[in-house]
């Protein structure tokens, strides 16, 4: 720590230099209190605007013709960059086709099919 000054003069100074700090500090807070509640609410305002997963979806081959490689339910974190919203009836055909069903969400099952 630090030895205060002795005299009154020197102190209120000490005094008023200290509350003005915090003043400043207080300043601050409350500035970044409201930069948080706007980055939270537009965070929320953005999640509300994105819209649902598609139902179905089919991941493609990175080959020339994108072949299709695997169907999966809409939302399921294995089916890659690569993918394309399909309809109930397009999944049901591409497995009958004998496009692989993913092995984490099975669409087989959700679809009826086993």
């Amino acid at each position: 720590m630090f030895d205060l000054p002795p005299d009154l003069p020197r102190l209120r100074t000490l005094e008023t230099y200290v509350r003005l700090q915090l003043h400043l500090i207080q300043q601050a807070i409350v500035t970044a209190e409201q930069r948080e509640a706007a980055e939270q609410e537009a965070a929320r305002q953005r999640e509300q605007r994105r819209p649902p997963p598609p139902d179905w979806t089919v991941s493609r081959g990175i080959d020339a013709r994108r072949s299709p490689v695997a169907v999966h339910i809409g939302g399921c974190h294995m089916q890659g960059k690569h993918v394309q919203a399909v309809s109930r009836d397009d999944a049901v055909r591409l497995l009958a086709d004998g496009v692989e069903a993913c092995m984490h969400c099975r669409p087989d099952t959700a679809l009826g099919l086993l």
